[in-house]
């Protein structure tokens, strides 16, 4: 089918502008190092370049989605994500939801009961890169194809 895009806010909110600051909002990523997957969509690859100062995102793999979900998926009240409240979602494991994540089958948004986006923790050994430019300036901002790694060192 489609693809879908893993997102983190990599700066926070202060001295934001008002579109940014209502774009992040409804990507559900308001804080510093909260991530969320998205979808594919004309829309939304329009909220990110609208937000890549804030942003940084790459093609979500399921391997990585499958570890984000177990180590910080949530659910309302704080509750971990945990095997029967997967299978309550209609998914027989935590696989099948990644993978379908990934392949955009399902949105983040559309289930219910679980959190749309992660905390994620600041990256073990920090950043190697600045966090102030994009990717082709030698930054971690924007479409960057080695976020995947950043994100496991966060998690």
């Amino acid at each position: 089918m489609g693809k879908s895009f893993l997102v983190v806010n990599m700066r926070g909110m202060v001295n934001t502008p008002f579109d940014v600051r209502k774009t992040l909002e409804n990507l559900n990523i308001e804080t510093r190092f909260r991530a969320t997957i998205l979808p594919d969509e004309p829309t939304y690859l329009g909220m990110l370049q609208k937000a890549k100062e804030h942003v940084a995102w790459c093609e979500a793999e399921p391997e990585i989605i499958k570890k984000i979900l177990e180590k910080r998926g949530r659910l309302e009240g704080w509750k971990p994500l945990l095997l029967e409240n997967v299978n309550g979602l209609g998914f027989e494991s935590l696989d099948k939801l990644a993978a379908d994540l990934a392949e955009a089958k399902v949105n983040m948004q559309n289930l219910k009961g679980v959190k749309p986006s992660f905390a994620l923790s600041p990256p073990r050994g920090g950043f190697r890169r600045s966090t102030r430019r994009n990717f082709g300036q030698g930054g971690v901002l924007g479409a960057n194809p080695d976020l995947a790694k950043i994100v496991e060192k966060m998690l």
